[in-house]
């Protein structure tokens, strides 16, 4: 296993079916199951005492805790997450996991299947320092990041870390801080009537402009007042809209959606309170993730820099902001672009690969 290349390892990763369930997922039978079983395996043979968590039906985290020397030492994980985005409308073979033109190609080749890849072979190659490192290393696949971050949140409310490096295809700098995601449905009702005397009805998207507008109006200047350094301002965009069923009908239903990304710092029930002030009669629900930030002089951050992992920000969200939520210090890091997850021909370069890799394995050395 310590010889096995990460371009052979992420061949094989990519193989193994994981889409994630919500949605489309283009598979007759998505899931994170098989590829949990051949981690389970794998981590196995390095000597990692592992388990099998389920977390929904048939879809269970892979948790693995690498023997030390002693006990107390401070805990580190190294956290991919298993699942994949749906492989509808792929261009390429999205479970080929073939190596051509100089990159690996596939459905979670860059997220996160390579930066994976990197993790688990500078963990065989490191095999045998691994009780003898001043932190006790573990290995967590994460299920369901792509959809609802169940995975992270079990994890993270059954097991406590010092650090926790999610990973994440990020040019192999540290990301350290990320915008939040709240994401909201706004409902409003209304009464049918026929259209040729609309007077007797009510119409549901007249209630539901005048909504959007307000929030408009008041609820964007009013959360763009603050300014994170890296991530700029926490940001609105009305998504979608929908409502009534036929022309000649006054619409007695209709639905938008609104993606907001949060900078740290920012209340997302604050926000979710101006919306609500803003349109009244109107049903507001919603759902989100939160923003991360870790202090970059954190010792673990200074080594990653040190090994030439600059701390950056970024405006997308991963599991890093579950654990930090619940005060473990977290990153997101890993090699390959961001700009290649969730594309038609999805691939990691094999250079970047080998050099995640490397750097994983130095980093686990200076430990």
């Amino acid at each position: 296993m310590s010889a096995l290349s990460p371009v052979e390892l992420l061949g094989e990763l990519i193989r193994i079916q994981s889409v994630n369930p919500e949605g489309d997922p283009g598979v007759a039978e998505p899931g994170e199951a098989v590829l949990a079983a051949f981690l389970e395996k794998l981590l196995s043979d390095l000597g990692a005492e592992v388990s099998l968590r389920e977390v929904l039906p048939g879809r269970p985290n892979v948790v693995a805790r690498f023997p030390s020397n002693r006990n107390g030492k401070p805990k580190l994980l190294f956290a991919p997450h298993t699942d994949t985005v749906s492989v509808v409308g792929m261009t390429i073979d999205p479970f080929g996991g073939e190596v051509h033109d100089g990159k690996v190609w596939g459905r979670g080749a860059s997220d996160t299947k390579g930066p994976m890849a990197s993790m688990l072979c500078a963990l065989a190659r490191c095999r045998e320092i691994l009780p003898s490192l001043d932190h006790e290393i573990w290995f967590a696949g994460l299920m369901g990041e792509e959809s609802g971050q169940f995975g992270a949140k079990a994890l993270a409310a059954e097991e406590s870390f010092d650090f926790v490096i999610a990973g994440e295809p990020t040019d192999l700098k540290t990301v350290h801080a990320h915008k939040g995601s709240l994401w909201v449905t706004l409902t409003s009702h209304g009464k049918a009537v026929h259209a040729s005397t609309p007077e007797r009805g009510e119409n549901a998207l007249y209630k539901m402009t005048s909504a959007i507008e307000s929030i408009r109006r008041q609820v964007i200047p009013e959360i763009s007042k603050n300014e994170h350094p890296l991530l700029g301002r926490t940001t609105l965009s009305v998504g979608t809209i929908c409502g009534g069923s036929k022309t000649n009908i006054v619409p007695d239903h209709c639905e938008a959606t609104i993606d907001i990304r949060v900078i740290p710092g920012d209340d997302p029930e604050r926000i979710v309170t101006l919306i609500r002030d803003a349109s009244p009669g109107i049903e507001v629900t919603h759902l989100g993730s939160s923003p991360l930030y870790t202090d970059p002089a954190h010792p673990v951050i200074s080594k990653l820099s040190a090994l030439g992992a600059t701390p950056v920000g970024a405006p997308w969200f991963c599991d890093a902001a579950v654990f930090a939520a619940k005060g473990m210090p977290a990153v997101a890091l890993g090699p390959g672009s961001i700009a290649q997850a969730h594309t038609a021909d999805e691939f990691i370069s094999v250079s970047d690969l080998e050099e995640g890799a490397a750097f994983f394995e130095k980093f686990l050395r200076s430990l």
